[in-house]
């Protein structure tokens, strides 16, 4: 950084600070001119996105002198949301929210009580003073800490006016700077939703298996706030960050039209810090809403109809349901070389939400790949798809391959499709929907059929299988839906290892960069070969198998594909 560079950082400084002042002086009713809530907005915008106030991209500088487009080194890429940092490879970056930034480090945290009882000779002087408005504006400008040594050049340097930096600055200041509601000295509050149309034994295979997460949970509490309380000061860290877990049952009546209001209201009454599963009937795009709305972690909901998004971030899903089968079977077809990719292909479906999302998964996976849309035929509600209908279709589209996201019901005449000529190369069902009909396919189809499989097959985890059941034998419950109890199952621990990671910072946005950055999991999840996670990523499966059914009686599934088809 060259001296006239840095001379005129000084000179911006003492302006800033001149500036500062009587905002905090006012409690920061006004920051660079603006509302401080609308300086929040902007100043969101400015970290997590590297776009500033005026809509044009942040401009940096990376290695000393190579300028980029800070829209590539955004403050969360590195920071996370939360702006507690991570640690990549051999990269530690620090956080960069206010309640760490704004008070000095001394090597870690100790509640005044505890740090009276630690020898002086443990107790050395702050290794990082306390920063200031100043002094952050400074490490954005020219990577200088505190005690005025030069951060790495993975932090890059940012271009940023005066009114930018007070407006960014603002943002740092209360960025994880207290709590998340739903947590007090005691007690993580989490609640569940569930509809009043879910039956009776699925809803009481999730909240049963729920509320035993929660009650081994605090069945520890005595032997845990003891050791909170008086442990020895040097395990203090360990134990104070210790919490009673509390569960409610959020029951969801009447219309769909008139959930919102109902999470609200509920909300309001009793904030938590997150929701744990959940489950309704329909799609979820109600209370996914609701929990991008009020910034709430919506940990795994068992549900069949996700919310498909790629910028909606406080809703973490097992899988994309029949969006992610529609992905899977376009991409197999675009592996596969038993035809070319500028063969047709139609698409056969009831207008549901869920043919809609089998239709919509296929459609848009074609065209990331580039390849010709399909055409789609929706069934009228009154229509049939009997023989006659496979023989007009085939005629229509000869030669074109067919993915049909139907039941079996339609299917039961698809035994046509073998007796055409032209036969289509290849056809697409969904297991999913054939369920244990799907060994119900003809046989003359079966060479030339396709079926989308986005689970494990049970015999390749039966260990794991074996763990869960064991586990609800030992707790008293029967198993009556094993895939939503073995989800739950999941679910528990997966929040264990989540909590304790997050030690004693209760921010909901820590909670799911924590929960990002879990290694993958095989061995807890018993109806997925395996879940990854990453940065930002909000559907936990990955993968789906292609698979068709053998010739033996009763048929057997093979597989056609590895789980995970790019």
């Amino acid at each position: 950084m060259t001296t006239h560079v840095s001379r005129a950082v000084v000179v911006t400084l003492v302006v800033m600070g001149a500036v500062a002042a009587p905002a905090l002086a006012q409690k920061q009713e006004k920051v660079a001119g603006l509302p401080a809530d609308e300086a929040m907005r902007l100043g969101e915008r400015m970290y997590r996105e590297g776009i500033l106030p005026s809509g044009e991209p942040m401009m940096a500088l990376v290695s000393e002198d190579i300028e980029v487009d800070g829209r590539m080194f955004s403050c969360q890429s590195c920071h996370l949301r939360s702006g507690r940092g991570s640690l990549e490879g051999g990269v530690i970056t620090l956080p960069t929210c206010g309640s760490w930034l704004y008070k000095p480090l001394v090597g870690r945290e100790m509640k005044p009580e505890t740090q009276s009882r630690v020898p002086t000779y443990f107790d050395p002087p702050p290794f990082r003073k306390a920063y200031t408005d100043q002094l952050v504006a400074r490490a954005i400008w020219v990577g200088k800490d505190p005690n005025d040594r030069e951060l790495s050049w993975v932090m890059p340097r940012y271009k940023l006016s005066i009114r930018d930096m007070e407006i960014l600055v603002h943002y740092l200041k209360n960025l994880s700077a207290t709590f998340s509601p739903g947590v007090d000295d005691t007690t993580i509050r989490f609640a569940t939703v569930v509809s009043h149309d879910v039956g009776a034994e699925d809803r009481d295979a999730m909240v049963k298996a729920l509320e035993v997460h929660i009650r081994d949970h605090n069945s520890q509490v005595r032997h845990e706030e003891r050791r909170a309380q008086h442990s020895p000061w040097e395990m203090e860290e360990m134990y104070a960050a210790y919490r009673r877990y509390s569960l409610a049952v959020w029951e969801l009546t009447g219309p769909r039209e008139t959930w919102p209001a109902q999470l609200e209201d509920v909300y309001n009454e009793a904030p938590v810090f997150a929701l744990l599963g959940g489950m309704t009937t329909g799609d979820w795009s109600p209370i996914h809403e609701f929990c991008e709305r009020n910034r709430i972690p919506c940990l795994l909901p068992i549900t069949d109809d996700p919310v498909i998004s790629d910028s909606d971030w406080y809703t973490l899903y097992f899988d994309k349901g029949s969006y992610q089968e529609g992905e899977t079977a376009a991409r197999f077809l675009h592996r596969s070389d038993r035809v070319a990719d500028t063969v047709p292909v139609v698409q056969v479906f009831r207008d549901t939400p869920r043919g809609r999302d089998f239709a919509r998964g296929f459609h848009e996976a074609r065209a990331a790949m580039g390849l010709l849309a399909p055409t789609n035929h929706v069934l009228a509600p009154d229509q049939t798809a009997d023989a006659e209908f496979w023989e007009r279709l085939v005629a229509d589209q000869p030669g074109a391959v067919l993915a049909l996201w139907l039941g079996i019901d339609d299917l039961g005449k698809i035994g046509t499709l073998a007796e055409l000529d032209p036969r289509p190369p290849m056809v697409f069902v969904s297991f999913e929907l054939l369920g244990e009909s799907a060994s119900a396919l003809p046989a003359n189809v079966r060479s030339f059929a396709y079926l989308t499989h986005p689970h494990s097959f049970p015999e390749d985890k039966a260990r794991t299988r074996r763990a869960v059941e064991s586990w609800l034998k030992v707790k008293g419950l029967s198993v009556t839906n094993f895939d939503i109890q073995a989800k739950t199952y999941f679910i528990g621990w997966m929040l264990s290892g989540v909590v304790m990671m997050m030690r004693d910072d209760f921010y909901r946005d820590y909670f799911f960069d924590e929960a990002d950055m879990m290694r993958d999991q095989y061995h807890a999840i018993a109806v997925y070969p395996r879940l990854s996670f990453g940065s930002g990523q909000r559907y936990a499966s990955k993968g789906c198998y292609v698979v068709q059914l053998d010739d033996s009686d009763p048929p057997k599934l093979v597989k056609r594909s590895d789980w995970v088809i790019h």
